[in-house]
């Protein structure tokens, strides 16, 4: 989000200045003070979220509970992420929504590009994000870059990084009406006593006698399964490739030379790679940041019936702390790992595509051909007042109306054959 400053933005800039300051001094992640330079920049793997399940039980003491072991909890949490008896009604699970095959993201049948909630009619607000390498997801954090005119922000999970801890990222689809319906953490207890994992629960974690600790016990044993290495196997040919064990073909090199240029895709100032390395873990294909790309109005959703909805990404995000919601967030989203995105059956936080190819052809040319993709009124998803803050500074989007876009068909088509190496072979 590093652009020239607006009116809008300009007006908070000398409250994110003592905003920064103050946040130095009291952001801490994992005991220690907060790294805020970018991981890509110094080449060195992210500040993890969630590294490993919690070593002490949730639970009250007691001495049957046993001490956690990684795997007997990762397999505890997988059982529970395949687990449909626990939406109400019956038959909606984790999985429903982050299906393996789709590279642990998906739509539960939708064809609207968010996904079906537990009930018929009842739709989540935004698509559905892959699971896969959350483990490697930075707490929610704010970083000013050296000549930026703005403060940018980083990390957090979810499209609007409202939360930080990943056992605690369970309980909002769970409870909420439009996806799995819970109406109480009361009536998830009942669920949870009544299933075949339960024995194991009460070992893991203690009695199953209090529901929010019982929450809390079914998000750590979630955790423990979406930061196992199932979950972040890095199989994919572009593993492979730069563990120099496969060659791309010559299309794919193409497509990964022209998603690296910065005057053509420009795709990895955001989508953070270093294929000179062998080391996967070094290619997670996000920076974990925000960005406000303008993505077309998707108007198959029910809420934007209403013309006066609108869904505001970083700026509704809640936290006094960080105050992430100040103008200039507006319209902001977090930037989407690529690993296994050729999989995914809809594109962008609210679905506006279906295919890659339309991705990255919008990518190409919303600066230079915007009547394509929004008719009279280009940004049509924001405000008014917000447009202000879409990205148009860098490439591709630095280009004007009637020129040249910044990759051709064949272009495009080479860039949706490399990202087509991201996906991981393991994933069924």
């Amino acid at each position: 989000m590093s652009r020239s400053m607006t009116a809008t933005t300009r007006s908070v800039l000398s409250t994110r200045v003592a905003l920064f300051g103050m946040m130095a001094s009291v952001c801490v992640v994992g005991g220690s003070l907060a790294h805020f330079a970018r991981a890509s920049t110094h080449n060195v793997a992210p500040v993890l979220a969630v590294s490993t399940p919690r070593r002490v039980p949730v639970g009250p003491s007691n001495a049957e509970v046993a001490q956690p072991s990684e795997a007997a909890r990762a397999a505890l949490g997988k059982r529970i992420f395949f687990d449909k008896s626990l939406s109400e009604p019956y038959g909606t699970s984790c999985a429903s929504c982050h299906e393996p095959a789709r590279g642990f993201a998906g739509n539960h049948g939708s064809t609207i590009g968010v996904a079906l909630g537990s009930r018929q009619g009842h739709f989540a607000a935004r698509n559905t994000p892959s699971v896969m390498y959350l483990k490697y997801t930075r707490r929610f954090h704010l970083h000013w870059e050296e000549d930026a005119p703005l403060v940018d922000a980083y990390g957090g999970f979810f499209w609007d990084g409202r939360v930080d801890r990943l056992a605690d990222v369970p309980k909002q689809p769970l409870m909420n009406p439009n996806e799995m319906n819970n109406r109480s953490s009361a009536d998830l207890l009942e669920k949870l006593r009544q299933s075949d994992y339960s024995g194991e629960l009460r070992r893991e974690f203690g009695e199953l006698d209090d529901a929010e600790r019982a929450l809390q016990s079914l998000g750590e044993a979630l955790a423990a399964y979406l930061t196992s290495p199932e979950l972040a196997p890095f199989s994919s040919k572009y593993d492979q490739f730069i563990q120099h064990r496969v060659e791309l073909s010559a299309l794919e090199a193409r497509g990964l030379r022209l998603f690296k240029d910065s005057a053509k895709g420009g795709c990895s100032e955001c989508h953070k790679l270093n294929d000179t390395l062998p080391s996967p873990e070094r290619s997670l294909f996000t920076d974990y940041g925000f960005d406000a790309v303008g993505v077309p109005r998707n108007t198959k959703l029910p809420v934007n019936r209403d013309s006066a909805h609108f869904d505001l990404g970083l700026c509704q995000r809640p936290n006094p702390q960080f105050h992430s919601d100040s103008p200039q967030f507006c319209g902001a989203f977090r930037t989407p790992s690529l690993r296994n995105v050729a999989l995914r059956e809809s594109f962008m936080h609210n679905g506006a595509f279906s295919s890659l190819r339309e991705v990255v052809a919008f990518y190409a040319s919303r600066a230079t051909n915007p009547r394509r993709w929004y008719g009279k009124q280009e940004f049509d998803d924001l405000p008014e007042q917000y447009r202000e803050n879409v990205n148009v500074d860098k490439a591709p989007y630095n280009r004007h109306a009637g020129e040249r876009p910044a990759l051709d068909a064949s272009e495009i088509d080479a860039v949706v054959a490399f990202l087509g190496t991201l996906n991981d072979t393991t994933l069924r």
